[in-house]
């Protein structure tokens, strides 16, 4: 049985793509990362992968700001990102502590 997660605080469907694409992105760079090692072939698919994320990340931006939607509520999308376990999906993003990778 799964835990019980919070709710995900409201989003526009704007917000949720911003969420959905920025976490993707992170996902990929994060293989991309040349300090947790790996094969390089694994990371040129993650990088080519991640030219594509990037650019459907900032068509959803755009399209919030063609809305007239041009504030991020740090907040809530913060919680949106925890709820979502965006916290260790950004976490491969970063360098390891010294002596791990």
């Amino acid at each position: 049985m799964l835990p019980d997660l919070p709710p995900l605080p409201a989003l526009t469907h704007a917000e949720g793509d911003l969420i959905d694409r920025y976490l993707e992105a992170a996902d990929l760079l994060g293989r991309v990362n040349p300090a947790h090692g790996g094969d390089t072939y694994r990371g040129l698919r993650a990088a080519q992968a991640l030219v594509r994320k990037a650019a459907e990340l900032r068509d959803a931006l755009a399209l919030m700001h063609q809305r007239g939607e041009t504030e991020l509520h740090g907040r809530t999308l913060a919680r949106a990102l925890r709820v979502l376990d965006g916290e260790r999906r950004t976490a491969r993003v970063a360098l390891p502590p010294d002596g791990v990778g």
